[in-house]
């Protein structure tokens, strides 16, 4: 149909804590769950969310649009699970996709409060950056942070994104415009997509 995907991917990784899947519609209690036990602890990272955050009826709705981004292939969201699938640990996701000449998008992530220092995110990312530059055919994944979230900085950096810049009043982040360090990492086994 015109370039689109006709049908919603589905993507399901396997690590040895964790399942990794794209999320959809059916998970709208977790993902308002999650949100609700994070809502203090994500705050400071996060831009300002509504209340819709915090209830399955909102997410519902929200599902159905990432669920449209993800048939046409502009955007992948994804939801860590406990091995059992039972609850959702953190959230990442891989936004603005775009190809022709460029074949970038930017990443993005939140692990629960619980689940922190585990290695958790690190276990998840390295599974899903390895998916997008195979599958998804992905040259360049970007993603930023604020100075002040050295957690964030270390993790990209062990993932092996590079500092590219600074950006002043990047992102307005718990209500204020926040500064980010953007970084950028290439995949130089890249192959053109088939």
């Amino acid at each position: 149909m015109f370039g689109y995907k006709s049908a919603t991917p589905r993507v399901r990784l396997t690590t040895d804590r964790m399942v990794v899947r794209l999320v959809h519609e059916r998970d709208a209690h977790r993902m308002a769950d999650y949100y609700v036990e994070n809502r203090e602890f994500l705050k400071p990272w996060e831009p300002v969310r509504d209340e819709s955050h915090c209830y399955p009826s909102g997410w519902l709705a929200r599902l159905g649009l990432i669920t449209e981004m993800q048939k046409q292939g502009n955007a992948y969201y994804f939801i860590l699970l406990d091995p059992d699938e039972n609850y959702v640990q953190g959230v990442a996701n891989f936004s603005n996709v775009l190809r022709g000449s460029f074949h970038a998008c930017f990443l993005g992530y939140s692990l629960g409060e619980k689940w922190q220092g585990q290695g958790l995110m690190l276990e998840a990312l390295q599974s899903l950056i390895r998916y997008m530059q195979r599958q998804q055919k992905m040259h360049r994944i970007m993603a930023n942070y604020m100075p002040h979230n050295q957690r964030s900085g270390d993790l990209l950096t062990r993932l092996g994104f590079e500092r590219e810049g600074y950006a002043k009043d990047y992102l307005l982040i718990d209500g204020k415009w926040q500064d980010h360090i953007l970084t950028a990492l290439t995949y130089q086994e890249w192959t053109a997509p088939r």
